[in-house]
């Protein structure tokens, strides 16, 4: 049988959504390793629109659901719909969606609110020992609703090569752990049965990124 594999969308493009090409990875990923991906987004407005060619929000309004379909290719799911029980494991990719329209990360930081719904389905695979996948800026949705957690979002010491790596000064206050590690690397927390890896947390060629993502893809369905 398929491991059959939820994976969490926050909209359609890197500013205010999910990273594209971090969720195309995922899907790729899964797809060579003979597991079967189904897609879910919560059926809520954006927290903004970005003009991805200008970097500014613009008066626009967007829907996550509508918007994470472009990436499913029309097939997807109401996150309010998602059964924990007949699924091995759930990848939330990246993107600033997953700060903006998963939590309020973006405007708050370690005292960001995690959506009720995405805190439910967290919460639903960790009680039931399934594994959890999380990469680029999700991890911090781990560090803020499993204390003592064990996560990376690549470096904490920030540089041109890690320009965001005060996020993880802000989820070692939250009381977890953060390890360090390089772009093509995952961080497995046994207990908690977690899978990080930084993807665009670090400025690297795409290719690593790819790699670093295959191999959360891979951690994640050897634990399930």
């Amino acid at each position: 049988m398929a491991k059959r594999v939820a994976v969490v969308l926050a909209g359609c493009g890197v500013f205010d959504g999910s990273e594209v090409h971090e969720a195309s990875a995922v899907l790729v990923h899964l797809s060579r390793e003979g597991a079967q991906a189904e897609v879910y987004a919560p059926n809520i407005p954006q927290m903004h629109v970005v003009d991805h060619v200008k970097g500014q929000p613009t008066p626009e309004q967007r829907n996550v659901l509508v918007e994470s379909a472009r990436i499913a290719r029309g097939n997807i799911k109401d996150l309010a719909t998602l059964d924990v029980k007949g699924l091995d494991a759930l990848i939330i990719p990246g993107g600033f969606g997953v700060a903006k329209n998963l939590s309020t990360w973006a405007t708050q930081g370690k005292n960001c609110s995690v959506s009720k719904e995405v805190e439910g389905v967290l919460r639903a695979f960790h009680a039931a020992h399934k594994p959890i996948g999380l990469c680029c800026i999700s991890p911090v949705l781990a560090a803020k609703i499993f204390p003592g957690c064990e996560v990376t979002v690549g470096h904490d010491m920030e540089c041109e090569q890690w320009p965001y790596a005060k996020t993880a000064e802000a989820m070692k206050e939250l009381g977890c752990r953060h390890v360090n590690s390089q772009v093509t690397e995952v961080h497995v927390d046994a207990r908690n049965r977690l899978v990080t890896t930084s993807a665009f947390m670090c400025k690297a060629p795409i290719h690593d990124i790819h790699d670093g993502i295959g191999k959360m893809v891979q951690e994640v369905l050897r634990l399930a």
